[in-house]
């Protein structure tokens, strides 16, 4: 094998290693989010996991469910892009940059 690519192997062998750590590492971040003035707040993890929902009193109308529905979805859907957002930017710094299908 010639010196050049050795040294390929070698980098993609690193890289590999520094994305699995990523990804293992995912589980312990979290984002949170709220929705309609902070009456429902979101706490997700890097594994796509709702860890908390807190809803207030104020936010529970027995004549207005799908407003609830409609703010517990919005929470929930802002903390899960906050935390990916957070794993595809540790994701390009591991890769250099470079898209790789199916990563995060």
């Amino acid at each position: 094998m010639s010196k050049g690519l050795a040294n390929i192997m070698k980098q993609a062998q690193m890289m590999q290693q520094r994305m699995a750590k990523i990804q293992e590492e995912a589980s312990l971040k979290t984002a949170e989010a709220s929705a309609g003035g902070g009456v429902v707040t979101a706490l997700v993890n890097g594994k796509n996991q709702v860890v908390s929902l807190t809803i207030k009193k104020e936010a529970v109308d027995p004549e207005d469910v799908e407003m609830l529905q409609d703010l517990v979805v919005a929470a929930v859907n802002e903390a899960l892009t906050k935390v990916q957002a957070e794993i595809g930017q540790e994701m390009s710094k591991a890769t250099g940059g470079l898209s790789i299908p199916g990563l995060f």
